[in-house]
């Protein structure tokens, strides 16, 4: 997906503000889903057929990292650093969540469809993530290799 179809999906072509969207998008994302852990953890835990334990301290997890994305989202100019840390903590997480359906988990079929699903989606906001950064570093069109390789 190139940066002007990400621009589309922000609404805007303004690099900052694309940003800070899809970081706010992610914050509200993952805000509701780890308050819906926290709130139901034992009726999804029998639906998903994974421990409510679990989905207890995913969500407190949650809630928190949404917490620090959704004040990324509202600065002004969103600092580097924070923002790509969590560009790789979203890809971790996606990462993880494909691992644990693999070797841990033995979820239901809903079970089975949501992990996946919060994975990809976990893993979309990261590209959408990275590519806004990139566009407000000004590295966002073809042939910028070598001026993202002298950041």
């Amino acid at each position: 997906m190139s940066a002007t179809q990400f621009a589309a999906l922000a609404r805007t072509t303004e690099p900052q503000t694309m940003l800070r969207r899809f970081l706010a998008l992610d914050a509200a994302v993952t805000g509701v889903n780890g308050v819906a852990y926290l709130a139901a953890s034992g009726p999804l835990g029998r639906l998903l057929d994974v421990g409510s334990e679990l989905l207890l301290a995913l969500g407190l997890v949650l809630t928190v990292y949404a917490a620090g994305v959704a004040w990324l989202a509202s600065r002004r100019q969103p600092p580097v650093l924070p923002v790509q840390a969590v560009i790789e903590i979203n890809l971790a997480w996606a990462a993880l969540s494909f691992v644990a359906l693999a070797v841990w988990l033995s979820p239901s079929t809903a079970g089975a469809v949501w992990i996946p699903l919060q994975a990809l989606t976990v893993a979309a906001f990261a590209l959408a993530q990275h590519v806004a950064l990139r566009a407000v570093r000004g590295g966002g069109g073809r042939g910028d290799r070598a001026a993202s390789q002298a950041d």
